[in-house]
């Protein structure tokens, strides 16, 4: 026998520890070379796993398990091939098994994996009080898996909620209203943080606590904006192949800022108590995804037209979503862009993304009625919040930055046109 074994990679300089979140491929079964075999999710990304050489698959590590660099996840048999496979090993083991029960008469299990959980299922089987008498296993030979524990936890906790609901009574031949028993639930579940969960949690605790973070706020009247975009809108899309959105000129009015006030667009270097100055705006964009919010950086968006920076934003948005995103693409980074306004949020105070120093947050637009030239006018309104680190940024700085951002938009003409 001839043995591979699968240790976790190095993976990234800062990144010391993973997680395997799911493995891809079943306990036992046959891989190819560079097959993937399970998923790994690190402080910025999910990685896939690919397999060193083909053979039979043994799993070390369970799924949820935090792994350090060099931890071994798996082994890999490669004197099994493609060919033979794991059956006739299998065949071979129930031989024995029937020889067995001819010199002593034992009960045999149909399979040596029927009715065993796999690692992760028996972690979830033991957490929820269950055995594996109390599930059927729809696996590979009839072995437990997540999912069948999952939908066990799930007739568990319904079984006992209608056993909990009290008994309808008559009254007049008719049966009385009963509460439904879900508004008296009682029950209590765990999961698990996922490594990206804790390193927001941490990341944003280190912000709160670690910087003299301050929020100014100021409001912009979008008027002309949405004209600019309803005018141009059907050209540009005709032109690039993609809309001309908000997050563009945000974006790029931002950047210009950012090249007039470098104290803005700069960083504290703790260990020398040095200030890092940057020549260029490295901006970060707030993406929402199942996992958690991610913060890839749009790279010298004072350099980008309105369409390359709208198409950058599409391509990182969909790699973050779909769980591709690469970790040099999650680097740097000189400020941030949060648009809370598409969840619906009016006002907030957004959190500085270190080791940045300041970071804007964008609202939802609300008609609201505005006194203009002596007139009242209902015109579409976004609030404004920049959140900054008070070590670095003055009071008057914020506020001038957060105007001047403000001026670009209300009047795009002069943002695209550089004055």
């Amino acid at each position: 026998m001839s043995i591979v074994e699968m240790r976790v990679p190095t993976i990234g300089e800062s990144i010391s520890e993973v997680t395997l979140s799911q493995w891809l491929k079943e306990d036992g079964a046959y891989v190819e070379m560079d097959e993937s075999i399970c998923e790994f999710e690190s402080d910025k990304a999910t990685l896939e796993f690919p397999a060193e050489a083909a053979g039979k698959l043994i799993w070390v590590a369970a799924e949820e398990d935090d792994l350090e660099i060099g931890a071994l996840v798996a082994k890999i048999d490669t004197s099994v091939t493609a060919g033979n496979g794991t059956a006739p090993q299998k065949e071979k083991k129930e031989e024995k098994v029937v020889e067995a029960v001819a010199v002593a008469p034992t009960p045999s299990k149909e399979n040596y994996a029927t009715g065993h959980p796999s690692p992760a299922a028996a972690k979830l089987m033991a957490e929820n009080g269950l055995s594996a008498t109390d599930i059927t296993g729809t696996g590979k030979d009839g072995r437990i898996t997540k999912e069948d524990v999952l939908k066990a936890v799930a007739s568990k906790t319904a079984s006992s909620q209608n056993k909990s609901a009290p008994a309808k009574a008559k009254e007049n031949g008719t049966s009385a209203p009963v509460a439904s028993p879900t508004s008296f639930s009682r029950n209590v579940s765990r999961k698990k943080m996922s490594r990206m969960r804790r390193t927001i949690a941490k990341r944003l605790v280190s912000a709160k606590n670690g910087t003299a973070m301050l929020t100014t706020f100021n409001e912009v009247d979008l008027t002309n904006v949405m004209a600019l975009r309803k005018k141009y809108q059907e050209q540009f899309v005709e032109k690039y192949g993609i809309k001309l959105g908000f997050m563009s000129l945000f974006t790029k009015a931002c950047a210009k800022v950012l090249m007039e006030m470098p104290d803005v667009n700069a960083q504290i270097d703790s260990e020398t108590n040095e200030i890092i100055y940057h020549d260029f705006a490295d901006i970060s964009i707030a993406i929402s995804t199942p996992n958690g919010l991610v913060v890839p950086p749009v790279h010298n968006a004072e350099s980008l037209q309105f369409h390359e920076i709208e198409l950058k934003i599409k391509e990182l948005a969909g790699k973050a979503r779909n769980g591709t995103l690469t970790l040099d693409e999650m680097k740097g980074g000189t400020f941030t862009i949060t648009n809370g306004g598409v969840f619906g949020s009016m006002m907030s105070t957004p959190i500085i993304n270190e080791p940045q120093s300041a970071i804007l947050g964008m609202h939802t637009i609300q008609q609201r009625p505005m006194a203009v030239d002596g007139e009242v006018k209902i015109r579409p309104m976004m609030y404004l919040a920049l959140s900054y680190d008070h070590r670095i940024i003055d009071g008057s700085t914020s506020v001038t930055f957060l105007v001047k951002v403000k001026k670009l938009l209300e009047d795009p003409v002069t943002l695209l046109l550089g004055i």
